[in-house]
């Protein structure tokens, strides 16, 4: 059965809690084509780091870059089968502000993540990364 929302069929187990924010697993119909993204990070088209301090705003800006990404391999949101989620906090309710952009921008397409909270990222001032895995046409 394929998703309403692309190739990617979301699994959820009747044996585990129904309550997390996404599902446990994916799967795709389609065999062999996927992307790998590096960590989408919150840098401006002049490779600045936007918002520095500010967690929520640096994950709008993750999103929106690796959205762009996804769209230029000609694929989307809605293909993707897997995030990882970095966080450059040891605070939950940090984690917790960047998950609800994550969960709001992903909408209905809940995939599997992982959400980790780290000690620093790459780039100077930078407190969030996300990559995907997503399936191509």
């Amino acid at each position: 059965m394929t998703s309403p929302f692309g190739p990617v069929r979301l699994l959820r187990s009747g044996q585990l809690t129904p309550s997390v924010p996404y599902a446990y697993a994916a799967a795709t119909d389609r065999p062999g084509r996927l992307l790998f993204t590096a960590g989408a990070c919150p840098l401006d088209e002049e490779c600045r780091v936007v918002a520095p301090g500010d967690h929520v705003a640096q994950a709008e800006q993750v999103l929106a870059n690796l959205r762009t990404v996804l769209r230029e391999a000609g694929t989307d949101l809605t293909d993707v089968v897997k995030t990882t989620v970095y966080v450059a906090s040891d605070r939950r309710e940090v984690l917790g502000e960047v998950w609800d952009v994550v969960a709001r921008t992903f909408g209905e397409h809940d995939a599997p993540s992982t959400l980790l909270g780290v000690a620093a990222l790459g780039w100077p001032d930078q407190l969030v990364e996300v990559e995907a895995v997503a399936v191509l046409p």
